[in-house]
């Protein structure tokens, strides 16, 4: 890749479609949404709202074109069980009642748009890309073409079915590159959104070297008090577009805070704070917005800074 092919990539994200996150905070975090014709992976330790933000962009993509949606249903494979159903019940609920007048009927499903995959492992997720395209053909010769794709979540199935030996290894980077490139082929080729989840490591090494290597625009991850490195490696993290980062403080006595888990239930009277960090992207600068998780969805929290700086630039 030479630097004009870097330019026009970064070119193509900016001005690229993307899909609204149903929150004008996170939107103007993410410079719009998140982009179409290319992969997007969200890295969080578990409970910390990624699966969320999958499941409330599985809904936005049904929104119109003006309000920043797709127009599409979605394809969201899932590989950790159970599917959290009743959670994304709950926030169909909230997203039918903001935005009945879009769609003229309160019998309307947004349920009914969510086609759900379960995935078993790594060699069953691919066997379902290769086998895509007639399926995403068929799909946009009808009123509701599919434009985002959600895999949720990817480290699950190659950390079931791949060992620690080097033969394995090799083998599971070699797989890493024939499911992002089915992936980045079928985003170019249908204009999708392609969103990936993936785990986080504890991290275990000096902080020079290899072992200490910068993550992105950041020199190290943090989250719960813990050091972290996003799960699968280096070789993975070229395999993505747009690495997106959550972190989250340990849990402190506060306020009822609002959070809902993916099964739908409430938490207790304790709090949590969440930021969304850019660690990589070809469209955005290294950035973090807090959010918070309540029943209706997934929100950005607006900071002071970013308040005082809005009111200067008017």
């Amino acid at each position: 890749m030479n630097p004009s092919n870097l330019l026009n990539s970064e070119n193509e994200a900016i001005t690229t479609q993307k899909l609204t996150l149903c929150c004008p905070i996170l939107d103007r975090f993410l410079s719009g949404g998140i982009p179409c014709k290319s992969i997007t992976e969200i890295v969080a330790e578990s409970g910390s709202g990624k699966t969320q933000l999958c499941l409330q962009l599985a809904l936005s993509a049904q929104l119109p074109v003006s309000l920043g949606g797709l127009s599409s249903s979605s394809l969201y494979f899932h590989t950790e069980f159970p599917f959290p159903n009743r959670r994304l019940r709950q926030l169909s609920l909230s997203f039918i009642n903001s935005h009945i007048t879009h769609f003229g009927s309160a019998s309307y499903d947004p349920m009914d748009k969510v086609s759900v995959q379960p995935v078993l492992d790594a060699h069953h997720l691919f066997d379902v890309l290769l086998k895509l395209d007639s399926f995403l053909l068929q799909r946009d010769s009808t009123q509701w073409p599919i434009k985002l794709i959600v895999i949720d979540s990817i480290a699950a199935i190659f950390r079931s079915e791949f060992g620690n030996t080097p033969a394995e290894m090799k083998a599971r980077s070699s797989f890493f590159f024939k499911i992002s490139g089915r992936l980045r082929a079928l985003a170019q080729k249908f204009g999708l959104a392609v969103v990936l989840t993936n785990q986080v490591v504890d991290f275990v090494g000096s902080n020079e070297g290899i072992n200490g290597l910068q993550i992105g625009n950041l020199a190290c991850l943090y989250t719960s008090g813990r050091r972290v490195c996003p799960a699968l490696g280096l070789s993975w993290a070229n395999c993505v577009n747009t690495r997106l980062f959550i972190s989250r403080s340990e849990e402190v006595p506060g306020e009822r805070s609002g959070f809902v888990e993916e099964d739908g239930s409430s938490s207790v009277s304790l709090r949590s704070r969440r930021y969304i960090h850019v660690l990589f992207a070809p469209h955005l600068p290294p950035s973090s917005c807090e959010f918070t998780i309540l029943r209706e969805g997934v929100f950005g929290v607006e900071s002071r800074d970013q308040i005082v700086a809005d009111r200067s630039g008017q």
